[in-house]
Parts: C-alpha cells; sequence; structure tokens
C-alpha cells in the first residue's frame, strides 16, 4: 500500500506569513492560484477525508463543503471593524450541527494560521444571544447538570485549555478555566476548548487522525451544549 502524503505542506504556513505582511487586494489578486494550491485544495481534502468519521458522530452533521457552513471566509467584514485590512491570514474547518431558525450553534474545529494550528470545540452566542443554543440549550442544561461539566473538566482538563467570555460594559472579556457556576451559565457569550497544536503536526499524514482523535474526545460538549437530543437527555436524567 503507498504511503499516504500529507495534507499540508509547508507552502501553506508561508502563503498566511506572506498574506500577514501583505493584506491588499492587489496582492492577494497576484497570488491567487497560491490561495487555492496551498489553502483551498488541502482544507477541501482534509474535509472530505474526516467526513466519513464525522457523520459517524451525528449524520445531522453539514458536511456539504460550503464557505461558511465548512470553511471560514478569508474575506473579512470591515465595514464596522477597527482593522481595515481585507483578509484574515487564517482558515478553519468546521462542522455544526443543525439548528431551529438562525441562532448560532457550537462547532467542531480545526484552523490553521502563520504559527498556529489548533483544533478543539466552541460555541458562540452569536449578535442575539435567545436565539442562540447557547442559550435554549447549554444554559438550561448547565443549571440543570452541573456536576456533568464538573466531570469534563476533571476528563479533559490535563490535555485541554478552556476559556470563555462574558459581555462587560460592551466588551468582550476573556474569563480563563470552565464555566460552571449557575451565574457564569446566565452570563456567558461564548466558550472555548481547544488544543493547540504544533506546525510540524500539521504537516504529517497522520494529521486527521489526530484532530479526530481531538473531535472525539471534545464531541459530548457539543451535544451538551447544542444538540436537542432525546437519548443524550436520557442519559444525563439516568445520572
Amino acid at each position: 500500500m503507498a504511503k499516504q502524503e500529507p495534507i499540508f505542506t509547508r507552502a501553506t504556513f508561508q502563503f498566511f506569513r506572506d498574506l500577514a505582511r501583505n493584506n491588499r487586494k492587489v496582492w492577494m489578486d497576484a497570488h491567487r492560484e497560491r490561495y487555492q494550491q496551498f489553502v483551498v485544495r488541502p482544507f477541501r481534502r482534509l474535509l472530505e477525508e474526516v467526513s466519513p468519521a464525522i457523520l459517524e458522530f451525528d449524520s445531522r452533521f453539514d458536511t456539504s463543503g460550503r464557505r461558511g457552513a465548512n470553511f471560514s471566509r478569508i474575506n473579512r467584514d470591515i465595514r464596522f471593524a477597527k482593522d481595515k485590512t481585507p483578509y484574515r491570514a487564517q482558515m478553519y474547518l468546521k462542522f455544526s450541527p443543525p439548528f431551529r431558525g438562525a441562532g448560532e450553534t457550537g462547532q467542531l474545529y480545526t484552523g490553521i494560521s502563520a504559527d498556529t494550528v489548533t483544533a478543539g470545540f466552541r460555541i458562540y452566542s452569536g449578535s442575539k444571544r435567545k436565539e442562540s443554543a447557547l442559550a435554549q440549550i447549554g444554559e438550561t442544561r448547565a443549571l440543570r447538570e452541573p456536576n456533568w461539566l464538573r466531570q469534563q473538566k476533571r476528563r479533559l482538563r490535563r490535555r485541554y485549555e478552556s476559556y470563555w467570555y462574558t459581555m462587560e460594559k460592551g466588551e468582550w472579556t476573556q474569563r480563563d478555566g470552565w464555566p460552571l457556576a449557575s451565574d457564569d451559565w446566565r452570563r456567558i457569550r461564548a466558550w472555548i476548548v481547544r488544543r493547540k497544536l504544533k506546525t510540524a503536526d500539521a504537516l504529517r499524514s497522520t494529521f486527521p487522525r489526530e484532530i479526530l482523535k481531538i473531535f472525539r474526545d471534545l464531541y459530548p460538549l457539543l451535544r451538551f451544549t447544542s444538540l436537542e437530543d432525546s437519548s443524550f437527555r436520557n442519559e444525563l436524567e439516568r445520572r
């Protein structure tokens, strides 16, 4: 059997470094083929390799390959941003379950930038917190099942970092650690549990397997905060 080739190469990281130094439309237009070759195509190949396992977690995950659904957009919305650079020097592959309406829901994700590789779970409330899975599912379960979250902290804290955000005087404020108190969940606007990897990890042929291990570890957090899953609800009620 032929040895599997790595999905990403050093050229992916070099592209993001060059983009960070030359964050202008004229430069991006001149390097579109590099972007396609070293960013878009590898990320699409990664999607193809991990999607079967993702659908085994839950067949409702979106693996369609659409921008926004599975891939972050490299173009920045600069209308209301202080930073007017037009592009993001990073790319994310992400998987989200469905959620009613237009509310935000949780994600399993992996991202690459100029010198960073991360993989993990994240959930944001979006601009309308009351309509989000974080408020409608996550907060409700966290208030009812605080011991479950404590168990997850004990299981994951040595291998993953956790931090969360509140809104203080109109500004996002980061809180390190795990949101465990009832008051935390009444104020929470986002929660991230992730692992930072070495850039060399993304250059190995085993990278898809490594991030799937992380997704498998953190999938229970996504179920807890985002999925109206009767079997999972029954599991919690039996505890």
